[in-house]
């Protein structure tokens, strides 16, 4: 499960990751939750970004994570890409103004 994007927020530390077996789909997406936390969701990257899955998370965490998403979208496809072919995937850290 590599981690793709480490976002650090006021309040959060969020991660988005790739699991094992989505290598098996062929729609881009990233799940994403709280450090520490078992509540996540999933995300479509492509053709837009939009919630697939909620998971538990509330709808005020979604609109968070889904403006992220689409902040750093390119960057995560990019991402994606790698990790469907097997290569090596980057992890990128950003700081949100603390």
């Amino acid at each position: 499960m590599p981690i793709i994007l480490q976002y650090f927020s006021k309040r959060y530390i969020w991660i988005f990751l790739f699991f094992g077996t989505d290598v098996n789909e062929n729609r881009a997406h990233v799940h994403a939750g709280k450090v520490n936390s078992e509540k996540a969701c999933k995300i479509w990257l492509e053709p837009r970004v939009e919630m697939a899955k909620k998971g538990s998370l509330t709808d005020k965490e979604i609109s968070t994570l889904l403006k992220i998403v689409s902040k750093h979208q390119q960057k995560l496809l990019e991402q994606w890409a790698k990790f469907k072919k097997g290569q090596k995937t980057t992890k990128i850290t950003v700081y949100e103004n603390c």
